[in-house]
């Protein structure tokens, strides 16, 4: 089975060097590297040229600062079976790809996901699901993040792949991932969550770059449980939690954690606010290139 994995890169050189060097340790032999460049200048040559023996490579520019649009763009230009979306600065396991193109076995599925994993060890930034199982529309927020997502590449083509009004680079600056799985489970295709297929990410909560960011990244998850009108036991502990850490936070001193849980409330409260949440569903089928 060939597969295809497109990362969108911004900014970042040695980290894709390392990203590329976890893919090559899979030794698979039908790996599709397309890389989706949004830098201004040539920084990724040299990384590039190091690699181009070493890998499938494709290399494309644009001059859109869109992570999205990268995706979708390296979704049209793809050719393998399956497609993943890794992260530039996120790495993979030994023996995960193999993992993944198991599971793909069964032609029922079209999706499937797995938790963030943090370089110090054991889980990522997020709540994650313990139990593997079926996606659906109550449990796909602790069970999706974007580079630990794979997809049958006709499923992603036929669904419109990301929406582009979502994710960095957009006022909605997330849960692109999740709202794309949500609309695939609503066309009737089968998605599922492993447990123990991780990705490894740097791991940013609670930092200063983390609470600078939580508005942004908090306005797509609201409007996401928006667009997809999940009822409210679904939505609600979303916007109640953030009150509790905001209170705990603050009875401990913690400030720097009480300003992350306010800016995630005003951001998930914004975004679940926002009009007309659900226009422009379903997205046209994206064409190959």
């Amino acid at each position: 089975m060939k597969s295809a994995w497109s990362s969108a890169t911004r900014g970042r050189d040695r980290e894709l060097d390392a990203l590329f060097e976890s893919l090559a340790a899979q030794r698979h032999p039908n790996l599709e590297v397309i890389v989706v460049d949004q830098n201004a200048d040539d920084r990724l040559a040299p990384v590039m040229a190091a690699w181009r023996d070493r890998l499938a490579l494709r290399w494309e520019r644009t001059v859109r600062a869109h992570a999205n649009h990268a995706r979708n763009l390296g979704l049209a230009l793809a050719r393998g079976d399956i497609v993943g979306f890794p992260d530039d600065d996120c790495s993979f396991p030994p023996g995960v790809l193999a993992r993944v193109l198991d599971a793909f076995a069964d032609p029922a599925l079209a999706i499937l996901t797995g938790p963030a994993a943090s370089p110090e060890g054991g889980l990522g930034s997020g709540r994650w699901r313990a139990e593997a199982g079926p996606i659906d529309a109550a449990n796909v927020w602790t069970s999706v993040i974007e580079f630990n997502l794979f997809l049958r590449r006709k499923v992603a083509l036929a669904l419109g792949g990301f929406d582009e009004r979502l994710g960095p680079g957009t006022p909605l600056g997330s849960t692109e991932g999740n709202d794309l799985v949500l609309r695939a489970v609503r066309a009737g295709h089968v998605a599922r969550y492993d447990p123990a297929q991780r990705i490894v990410h740097p791991d940013k909560r609670l930092t200063p770059v983390a609470v600078e960011r939580a508005a942004l990244y908090a306005r797509g998850m609201g409007f996401v449980l928006r667009r997809h009108a999940v009822p409210a036991g679904v939505w609600l502990p979303f916007m109640v939690r953030p009150l509790g850490g905001i209170l705990v936070s603050a009875l401990r001193g913690r400030m720097l954690a009480a300003r992350y849980y306010a800016a995630t409330l005003r951001g998930r409260l914004a975004g679940f606010l926002t009009p007309g949440a659900a226009a422009g569903l379903p997205l046209p089928a994206l064409a190959e290139r």
